[in-house]
């Protein structure tokens, strides 16, 4: 089933996107807990603040 696009701020579009593509790249084989848990472990030792989360710094913005 896909997911409706929200209206986000154009410097949210790359998170969008990524979380898109992960949710594509692991749709086999996977219930939502195992996605869930695997996503997790992935953001491990990652931290983003609230000014790169609302796009207030340039770390929050995505570079290509």
């Amino acid at each position: 089933m896909a997911e409706p696009i929200s209206a986000f701020e154009p410097f949210h579009l790359f998170r969008y996107l990524d979380e898109q593509a992960f949710r594509y790249n692991n749709r086999k084989g996977m219930n939502d807990g195992q996605r869930f848990e695997l996503a997790v472990r992935q953001i491990v030792g990652k931290r983003l603040t609230w000014d790169q989360l609302t796009g207030k710094t340039e770390e929050g913005m995505h570079s290509s």
